[in-house]
């Protein structure tokens, strides 16, 4: 029922069902695993046949979201801890408000078991760099949707080597506007052009089995 209601973007169905998985006892990583994750590939695989669109995926995420911070409070409540694949700072970077795909791609990200700092929108060098720095994270997820915002990624990655981290920090970028040939002329280790491609473009940089 969780992965039924995650592939029909039912988001309050989602979070009560969450909810009444732990009531009857069901172990909450349980839930993710057989639950959120198998709804959530399922509509980012629609979305690659053409059979889903944007508005499709966007409920999904949405519904998912209803129900991991449920779910992996449970984790934590009881002393457990789910796995980390790698630690993520994403954000839209200065002098871009667009938040709708960045949000996407955190949200599928998450329930493929990377952790994610979302930074939200117009987010300069430094903020990256401190929170990258903050977390420990191996990985920096940057969007631009204005062709006159790309250019900021490259700054972003040329203060990242300034600093002495790019060695140590994978860098993926996306965004309408981008294109894999940007990517790699800015120095980037990977592109991706949707949320869904993004967890298979992250794991092929990581070596993470699918």
């Amino acid at each position: 029922a969780l992965a039924q209601n995650v592939i029909d973007g039912e988001a309050e169905t989602v979070r009560r069902l969450a909810e009444q998985s732990l009531e009857m006892g069901i172990e909450p990583l349980q839930a993710i695993n057989e639950g959120l994750i198998p709804g959530i590939t399922e509509v980012g695989a629609r979305f690659e046949r053409h059979e889903f669109f944007l508005p499709e995926l966007i409920m999904a995420a949405d519904a998912m979201k209803q129900a991991m911070p449920i779910l992996e409070q449970a984790i934590t409540s009881r002393g457990g801890k789910r796995e980390t694949l790698a630690t993520v700072v994403l954000g839209t970077v200065k002098g871009d408000i667009h938040d709708i795909g960045k949000s996407i791609v955190g949200a599928i990200l998450s329930a493929h078991g990377f952790d994610i700092i979302d930074l939200g929108v117009d987010v300069p060098a430094e903020r990256f760099i401190s929170e990258i720095e903050k977390h420990g994270a191996g990985v920096l997820a940057m969007s631009a949707l204005l062709p006159t915002t790309m250019p900021y990624m490259k700054h972003v990655i040329d203060t990242l080597a300034q600093r002495g981290l790019r060695t140590r920090i994978k860098v993926i970028v996306g965004g309408s506007p981008v294109t894999s040939a940007y990517a790699q002329q800015i120095g980037a280790d990977g592109y991706a052009d949707d949320a869904v491609s993004a967890v298979r473009v992250l794991r092929e940089m990581l070596g993470i089995a699918a």
